[in-house]
């Protein structure tokens, strides 16, 4: 099994099958009108079983980088069989005023090669409801936005994650050198105050797991171009 971080909430799983999640491609022009910086280098196009896309911004929506005809689950709440099996999308907000200003977002749970995996998407709202948690259920891999401005921040994403038990935490939607306007991991980190892993930014998830009540963290090194 084999994770590797794209940036911002790009994630590309292989396994026995591929799972791609909310792929960019050359987003470089509309960040700049703008006035954002973001200077990942564009995702070159994957042959993936199954594209998530959690919402639809230009950052998360790059469906053209997924190729091979992957059974695509677009921005859509529900119970969804698939290539790996069923995929559960939760609906939730992008906002803290019920999606009034950046609309909605979809939480994907997924389960490859033994591991349940579950990607917050672009999460706003101050913290899970009662029946979306129980909806996502058990979680080995957490994929969380900790860099606050559109998203949950430090405080509020440390106890999304005691509320939801993982075992191993990935970190995502934070500022790094390539892309500005989001904070930093730092406050997350300290909030959360799990050991923290820095890993490439592919990586092999099995070999980092903890326990629902000593998650540990991997903390990908941010791509670069070239």
């Amino acid at each position: 099994m084999r994770i590797r971080w794209y940036g911002q909430s790009a994630f590309l799983l292989t396994g026995e099958q591929t799972v791609m999640v909310d792929p960019f491609g050359d987003i470089s022009a509309q960040a700049k009108a703008r006035g954002m910086l973001f200077d990942y280098p564009a995702i070159e196009p994957v042959d993936a079983d199954v594209l998530l896309i959690t919402h639809e911004h230009g950052d998360h929506n790059g469906v053209d980088r997924a190729v091979g005809s992957p059974a695509a689950f677009r921005s859509t709440a529900g119970t969804f069989e698939s290539p790996i099996g069923e995929i559960v999308g939760v609906a939730s907000e992008h906002d803290d005023v019920a999606g009034t200003q950046r609309g909605p977002n979809t939480i994907f749970r997924f389960e490859l090669d033994g591991l349940r995996f579950c990607h917050l998407g672009d999460f706003g709202q101050p913290a899970l409801r009662p029946e979306q948690a129980a909806a996502i259920g058990a979680v080995d891999v957490l994929f969380v936005p900790a860099g606050g401005g559109p998203t949950i921040g430090g405080q509020a994403a440390a106890e999304l994650v005691r509320t939801l038990r993982p075992r191993l935490v990935v970190p995502m939607h934070y500022r790094t050198p390539a892309i500005g306007g989001l904070d930093p991991p730092d406050a997350f980190l300290e909030a959360l105050g799990a050991p923290v892993e820095h890993v490439d930014s592919e990586f092999d998830p099995v070999e980092l797991l903890g326990e629902p009540d000593s998650p540990r963290v991997a903390l990908a090194a941010a791509p670069v171009s070239g």
